[in-house]
């Protein structure tokens, strides 16, 4: 079986035109030859807010894979044979944004450094350009106020559309709540710690390790039989070079669909949830996402039940930018739960492009 990590993924191994990455230090800790942590500041295409971004992925507080303290969000990835932790913090305002980023743990040197800085282009949408998005809302008086508030929000993605993919298995026919909670478990489980930085964070499983697991294991974390059966046979499957998720990248939608609605126990919900937040494909709204259908029925004041078929009318409309308004959706509803502690109070009188 072939080592999984990032370094195998759609991540550019250098920054992306028009974003600057600075090198802050790198050194070794003397006598040891091991190295510190390496800082590095990384300018953002403006508007960018780091807070509603990262309540965007992590969806939950209690999220143990995706942490975010109020004011630094910490990942760990595997890249390369060893699993590293990210920290990142915005050091610089909305409109003139700038990330400060440490990655930390065994192996740190250039080549993890930049990949590093590749995986905050998925993980943080920071180069994703929504002047589109902007201009759209502006003429839609259903979303202006929604993107207002939440101006500086990116549509983040998975490292992997693999994780994706086990992320919708996870949420399937459950609450979000207790989907996050069975991730935490498998992480904790099945994920690989970073070494030498202390918290307890761990990389989320790579193929190769839950391929290993077996079905009593998964059910003994509070996984279904057959949610376990079809994590298990899809990571053997990518472990085994048979199946190529990332290949997904250059398949249409219905092809992609297809493929991803062919393995065990994914079906069309799961199948758009990878498409929007494994390949970045920010035209899909996730059609079947009940919580999602309440929110649009809510904030939108639409009586009666949506069915698929009067989501895909709506997103539609919104065209290419009906995942974006997926990820607004849901982060507005965190922020009238109150779950994320002032972070989407962002004022009714922030301009958008256009206006």
């Amino acid at each position: 079986m072939r080592p999984f990590s990032i370094s195998r993924f759609d991540t550019t191994s250098a920054p992306r035109a028009g974003v600057r990455v600075f090198v802050m230090h790198s050194v070794r800790r003397p006598g040891d030859g091991r190295p510190r942590p390496r800082e590095l500041e990384i300018e953002v295409p403006a508007p960018f807010r780091l807070d509603l971004t990262v309540w965007a992925l992590r969806r939950r507080a209690h999220n143990e894979v995706d942490r975010w303290d109020g004011r630094v969000y910490r990942r760990a990835l595997h890249m390369g044979e060893d699993a590293q932790a990210l920290s990142v913090t915005q050091t610089g305002p909305l409109e003139a944004p700038r990330l400060g980023l440490t990655v930390a743990g065994a192996g740190v040197d250039g080549h993890a450094e930049a990949l590093a800085s590749g995986a905050l282009d998925r993980l943080l949408g920071r180069t994703v350009d929504l002047s589109g998005f902007g201009a759209l809302a502006v003429r839609d008086p259903r979303l202006t106020g929604l993107a207002r508030r939440l101006r500086g929000l990116k549509p983040p993605r998975f490292p992997t559309v693999f994780e994706a993919l086990v992320n919708g298995i996870a949420c399937q026919q459950l609450s979000l709540t207790v989907g996050i909670h069975l991730l935490n478990r498998l992480t904790a489980r099945h994920g690989r710690a970073v070494a030498g930085v202390p918290g307890g964070l761990r990389a989320f499983p790579t193929p190769e390790a839950l391929a290993s697991a077996t079905v009593p294991e998964l059910r003994a974390i509070g996984f279904s039989g057959a949610k376990a059966d079809a994590i298990i046979k899809a990571s053997a499957a990518i472990a085994d070079g048979v199946l190529d998720l990332e290949a997904l990248q250059a398949a249409d939608d219905r092809a992609a669909v297809g493929l991803l609605t062919s393995l065990r126990g994914v079906g069309r919900w799961t199948a758009e949830y990878a498409l929007l937040r494994g390949l970045g494909r920010l035209h899909v709204f996730p059609g079947d996402d009940v919580g999602a259908r309440n929110t649009l029925s809510r904030v939108f004041g639409i009586e009666g039940p949506l069915d698929y078929a009067g989501v895909s009318r709506l997103a539609a409309q919104w065209s290419p930018y009906a995942g974006m308004v997926y990820f607004s959706l849901l982060v507005d509803s965190l922020s009238e739960a109150g779950l994320l502690g002032g972070a989407g109070a962002w004022s009714d009188d922030a301009s958008l492009p256009g206006e």
